[in-house]
């Protein structure tokens, strides 16, 4: 029984422990990012020069640099070949905003350089999108349409495969966000960014970040297998 004295096991079993990773890993980047937020770096170089540098070393030209409103706003924009730096990263020359900014920059370098999984990542953005919408939908029109007609819960099942997009996508994002802190570090050790100790804090501060996405793979993949726990057996009741 998936409900158990008015609480959905299912939920409080698959999806709560990884719900609450998340919301650790959410606190975890922001602690991290405050605490090396205050140590300053000896070249006083700003995030918006370390991007520059990062895109420079890769041999990355028209990319802008540009400053947005917000706290850990950071992001790259393919489509206008834009990195944004966030008003904490654009303009300090903390060790956490020399490690989010080369990260952003990693993201334009991938661009620049086909890398296959963030072009990947890109091209199912948009059906993600679209299935996320549906996903829903169509479970309730199945469930409304099935009153012991197997064939309807046809559209249950659709809504489930339209739900696990978000985990593909999901998927694909990691190798991404992993690959991009991997050639911020690089860009930063090889033209002397930072010092030895200084590399360490911005490499806790990328880790922090990447444990995020971490997190929020694991969330979608226990959102699904609920789905799955949920409908599958009603399903199969359903045929027989």
């Amino acid at each position: 029984m998936p409900y158990f004295y008015g609480f959905d096991w299912t939920y409080i079993v698959i999806v709560l422990p990884f719900v609450l990773l998340s919301m650790w890993a959410s606190t975890s980047v922001n602690s991290t990012f405050k605490r090396y937020s205050k140590i300053r770096t000896v070249n006083q170089m700003t995030g918006a020069q370390a991007a520059r540098r990062v895109l420079h070393i890769n041999g990355v030209r028209g990319v802008r640099i540009e400053q947005v409103s917000g706290n850990l706003t950071d992001h790259y924009d393919p489509k206008t070949n834009v990195i944004r730096l966030s008003d904490s990263v654009y303009g300090s020359s903390s060790v956490a905003a020399i490690g989010v900014a080369c990260h952003e920059a990693g993201h334009a370098v991938q661009y620049a350089k086909n890398y296959a999984p963030i072009k990947l990542r890109a091209a199912i953005i948009p059906v993600t999108n679209i299935g996320s919408k549906l996903a829903m939908p169509l479970i309730l029109l199945g469930l409304l349409l099935s009153f012991g007609e197997a064939i309807s819960f046809t559209f249950v099942y659709l809504g489930i495969a339209c739900f696990s997009l978000s985990l593909v996508c999901q998927l694909v994002t990691l190798p991404v966000e992993f690959n991009a802190s991997k050639r911020a570090m690089q860009a930063i050790e090889s033209a002397g960014l930072l010092t030895t100790d200084e590399q360490r804090g911005a490499k806790k501060t990328l880790s922090a970040a990447a444990m995020t996405y971490v997190a929020a793979t694991a969330v979608a993949f226990a959102q699904l297998l609920r789905l799955i726990v949920l409908l599958g057996g009603s399903g199969r009741r359903n045929r027989n």
